[in-house]
C-alpha cells in the first residue's frame, strides 16, 4: 500500500493517523426503500410544471412573433414604406424572392434581405 501524504504538522500532533488530503472516502449508502408510484410520479411534477410554464411564458409568444413577421414579410408589396434592421426607413421600389430593393432617397436604393425588414410603415409616414 503506497504511503499517503501527511501534512508536517499533523505528524507532530498525530502521529498514529495520516491525513487525505485530496482523497475523500466514499461509503456506500443503503438501499431507498421501495416507493410507491404516486410518490414517484410526485417527484417529477415541479419538473414538468416548470416546463409548462416556461412554454406559456417565453417559446408560445415567440413562436407567435415569428409567425406575425413571416406573415408581414409575405405581404410586403411595391410602394410599401417600411423600417430595415438598422433603423433606416425606406419605400421599397423592387421585389425579388428573398432581397427588397429600398429607396432611401431620390435616386438611393439600397438591396437588404427580406427578413431584415422590421415593421412595415402605414402610408405617408415617409416623404
Amino acid at each position: 500500500m503506497p504511503r499517503r501524504f501527511a501534512p508536517p504538522l499533523a505528524r507532530a500532533f498525530h502521529p498514529q493517523k495520516e491525513f487525505d488530503v485530496f482523497i475523500s472516502n466514499a461509503y456506500a449508502q443503503s438501499a431507498a426503500p421501495a416507493a410507491g408510484g404516486a410518490a414517484s410520479l410526485m417527484q417529477f411534477l415541479p419538473l414538468v410544471l416548470m416546463f409548462v410554464v416556461l412554454y406559456f411564458i417565453m417559446i408560445r409568444p415567440q413562436m407567435k412573433r415569428q409567425k406575425e413577421h413571416r406573415a408581414m414579410i409575405e405581404a410586403l408589396a411595391k410602394g410599401d414604406e417600411v423600417v430595415i434592421g438598422g433603423g433606416i426607413i425606406g419605400r421599397v421600389a423592387k421585389i425579388n424572392e428573398s432581397l427588397l430593393h429600398v429607396e432611401v432617397a431620390k435616386d438611393v436604393e439600397i438591396q437588404v434581405q427580406r427578413a431584415s425588414v422590421v415593421q412595415v410603415l402605414p402610408k405617408g409616414t415617409y416623404k
